[in-house]
């Protein structure tokens, strides 16, 4: 049974970087063909794919959010963490890590972080 847990501030100040690491029990990042994702949900808005980092160490960004998105891993620590940089208020979201099988789609995922952003 693979697990995901995400981790990291839950209060982020504008203009700073959010960093949020998900680690990864059961399974190794580095196999599966997944692609280990990060999708965030804004209150009352839906489900936003922000990137994924493929078990090859290939990355994959969001369109609208490349230009602050930097998706590493940790394949000691089997975990693979997201850094959104430049925050606004309009980043606050429940942010969650989740492997994605490609055709076969996501499988597993973790419970979901609040990180909000505020002074």
């Amino acid at each position: 049974q693979v697990q995901l847990q995400e981790s990291g501030p839950g209060l982020v100040k504008p203009s700073q970087t959010l960093s949020l690491t998900c680690t990864v029990s059961g399974g190794s990042i580095t196999t599966n063909y997944a692609y280990w994702s990060w999708i965030r949900q804004p209150p009352g808005k839906g489900l936003e794919w922000m990137g994924a980092i493929h078990y090859s160490g290939s990355t994959y960004y969001s369109p609208s959010l490349k230009s602050r998105t930097s998706i590493s891993r940790d394949t000691s620590k089997n975990q693979f963490t997201l850094q959104l940089s430049s925050v606004t208020p309009e980043d606050t979201a429940v942010y969650y890590c989740a492997r994605d099988l490609g055709l076969e789609g996501y499988d597993y995922w973790g419970q979901g972080t609040q990180v909000t952003v505020s002074s």
